[in-house]
């Protein structure tokens, strides 16, 4: 069987092997379609201040946002040399709020420290009381400085800093606080900070996120909607691309001898539910098992052991099929839609036209009836004044 990992890291540490594997990644079609969708809203934002992407956990969104990264600082390595404060790209991770609220000074300190990459000789003097460097450089912030302070320092650090797009990974975390009437000021923090300071804002989230979601018409206008979707157990090309996806993990387990999990893909499908960052981290706790284990191979007991639970994957569907179905559009909607706005008629006007063209051309052509009977000449007028010479 295919083996697509280094042999020498078979002689190497378990810890070597399992870094190996922990940090490749599949470029699976889920995960490129995504990636072209994100990558070309960012090239081309127009007037939009805001990207959301929505995805069941697991995934695999962090792993896209690292890739696009990725992408975005190559494409500015040219620049970089002549505009060494530029950043290309931020991101960061919204933290789970401890209380019911979510905590923007801590949102804000983590950004601006996030911000700070570029060489002390690019440092930004923010002039805000409670924010000094040490003697290295280093930025420090005081315990008592407000929020509002570090907003203003946020607002200062992405007008210098000029990133192409500002990611917030688990955004989700946002939308929990004490309660729903807050939920707009929520996201028009990130909106007017996105505005005032000319920076793409990319919201990655679980389907939670979903409730900022055409919170006002200004803001759906200027937002832009990325589904990162899962693989379906009743489509077959997704399928397919799943099993490929299993092959390819398999063949880079740093074993003697590759497993052949493809041969358990129902069970591997069933316990991630068709999300390939579920299926990794799966795959990678099975292999340290293995390793730990001296083991050859790895085998369905190692997956059975560390699987997920069956009751853990019933509440993830669940919330998985919600989310899918707030992000499907269906004819029953957009009839709605157009009739409401003044378009009350069919949605394919052009198939209506040629169906009842085609019914027309089906009915039988009625026959002219006769005038008259049989053998009697119509009557008309003889000609006068004219010789007969048959006489």
């Amino acid at each position: 069987m295919f083996s697509g990992f280094p042999r020498e890291l078979l002689q190497q540490s378990v810890a070597a092997r399992l870094d190996y594997f922990r940090s490749y990644t599949v470029a699976h079609p889920k995960l490129k379609e995504a990636n072209e969708a994100l990558i070309r809203a960012i090239r081309e934002p127009a007037d939009t201040l805001l990207i959301f992407l929505y995805g069941p956990s697991g995934v695999g969104k962090t792993t896209l946002r690292l890739r696009v990264e990725k992408t975005l600082i190559k494409e500015a390595l040219s620049n970089l040399e002549i505009d060494r404060g530029h950043i290309p790209v931020v991101g960061i991770e919204a933290g789970s709020p401890e209380s019911r609220s979510f905590n923007w000074k801590e949102y804000y300190t983590q950004a601006l420290v996030t911000l700070e990459e570029p060489l002390i000789d690019h440092k930004i003097d923010y002039g805000v009381r409670g924010i000094m460097r040490n003697s290295e450089g280093q930025l420090r912030i005081h315990d008592r400085i407000v929020a509002p302070a570090l907003r203003r320092a946020l607002e200062q650090a992405l007008s210098h800093r000029r990133p192409r797009i500002f990611f917030i990974d688990e955004a989700q975390h946002l939308a929990k606080i004490a309660s729903g009437n807050k939920l707009q000021y929520q996201l028009d923090c990130i909106k007017s900070l996105a505005s005032m300071t000319k920076t793409l804002h990319g919201l990655l989230g679980t389907y939670e996120l979903l409730v900022f979601r055409n919170l006002s018409a200004q803001l759906s206008r200027r937002s832009v909607d990325i589904h990162f979707q899962r693989y379906l157990g009743n489509c077959q090309e997704d399928i397919r691309a799943f099993k490929s996806v299993i092959f390819t993990f398999q063949s880079h387990m740093p074993l003697e001898e590759p497993p052949d999990l493809v041969a358990h893909w129902d069970y591997c499908y069933e316990r991630t539910l068709g999300c390939v960052g579920i299926l990794k981290h799966w795959f990678t706790v099975a292999l340290r098992d293995a390793l730990d284990e001296q083991a050859t191979t790895l085998t369905l007991k190692h997956l059975e052991r560390r699987a997920l639970l069956v009751a853990q994957c019933q509440k993830m569907l669940q919330e998985i099929k919600e989310g899918e179905k707030l992000l499907t559009e269906n004819d029953a909607d957009r009839n709605q839609l157009r009739t409401e706005s003044g378009l009350d008629r069919e949605l394919n006007p052009s198939k209506s036209v040629q169906s009842a063209i085609s019914n027309k051309a089906q009915e039988p052509i009625p026959k002219t009836p006769r005038k008259g009977s049989v053998g009697k000449r119509k009557p008309k007028r003889d000609p006068i004044g004219v010789e007969n010479h048959d006489k």
